[in-house]
């Protein structure tokens, strides 16, 4: 088993995770040329995935990325799809141009998002923008691909395992969900870390609950710390030990596992992403039963 660190390339690990892309529908978020979507894309299309959906927040933002794809593996298709994560009904609305375009979504890259704007913003439904783009956007672009993909009708085929990764960050640790004060007194106590690290607490609340409800069905969710450079999918087992070794809703930095006991409380605690979840559930407007 290949054992990762600081200095493992995005190149070394897709080339180890080959039999997990190929043939596989991709999607990432946030694939806007320059960012870590783009490069993850860049990446991973060069093993062979069947399809790539490249969501921006223009189309025309991911069509140089698709570009890109198009040149370094041309037997890879790509679909570029508008997706403002500040926008409830742009989601619902990139979601069906999603579902229109693939049976299902293997691996959702949930990559998106904003750190550290000065000024404090709402997104369209009222919702402060590090958390509408960072982590409510994506609840509900989660689920709903999710909806389809566990649908009755598309369980009476053979079962396929559906990665999601969270693509938090270890500014997580200046601080956790605000439940009693998540939208910051519409912007009286606002703190521009302080909503970053919101956002990123929530990308890793997230990742639990998903996997807390959906792992027996085949969902694999896992959230990671990028590091501080640009990298590609970065673990340090195959999805299938996730399951078996009981690390589905791990956080993952420098390609490792980090030890539960080293997270702080917010970042893991069940109660609280129970409780994200009705949140996330009452701002979209919408409930998710599994």
């Amino acid at each position: 088993m290949p054992q990762y660190n600081y200095d493992t390339t995005g190149e070394q690990v897709a080339a180890d995770c080959q039999a997990q892309i190929e043939d596989k529908t991709v999607l990432v978020t946030g694939a806007s040329p320059g960012g870590l979507g783009a490069a993850f894309a860049a990446i991973v299309a060069q093993y062979k995935p069947a399809c790539f959906i490249l969501t921006a927040r223009t189309a025309d933002k991911a069509q140089e990325t698709a570009a890109e794809i198009a040149r370094i593996a041309p037997g890879v298709r790509t679909h570029c799809v508008a997706l403002d994560l500040c926008s409830l009904e742009k989601v619902r609305a990139a979601a069906a141009e999603i579902d229109a375009l693939c049976e299902r979504v293997d691996v959702l890259v949930n990559n998106a998002g904003i750190m550290g704007a000065k000024e404090y913003t709402q997104s369209a439904d009222g919702i402060e923008s590090h958390f509408a783009a960072c982590h409510v956007g994506h609840f509900l672009l989660t689920n709903l691909l999710l909806s389809k993909a566990l649908a009755p009708e598309a369980s009476a085929d053979a079962p396929r395992k559906i990665r999601v990764v969270n693509v938090a960050s270890d500014g997580y640790r200046l601080g956790p969900v605000r439940f009693e004060d998540w939208n910051f007194d519409d912007g009286k106590t606002y703190n521009r870390w302080f909503a970053y690290a919101q956002a990123k607490s929530a990308n890793m609340l997230f990742s639990r609950s998903l996997a807390q409800k959906l792992g027996k069905r085949g969902v694999t969710s896992i959230s990671l710390h990028p590091g501080y450079i640009m990298t590609g999918l970065t673990k340090n087992l195959a999805w299938e030990d996730f399951g078996e070794l009981d690390l589905n809703g791990s956080f993952l930095t420098d390609g490792k596992v980090v030890d539960v006991k080293q997270i702080h409380s917010w970042g893991r605690d069940p109660i609280d992403a129970e409780k994200l979840w009705t949140l996330s559930e009452d701002l979209v407007s919408q409930k998710f039963a599994y």
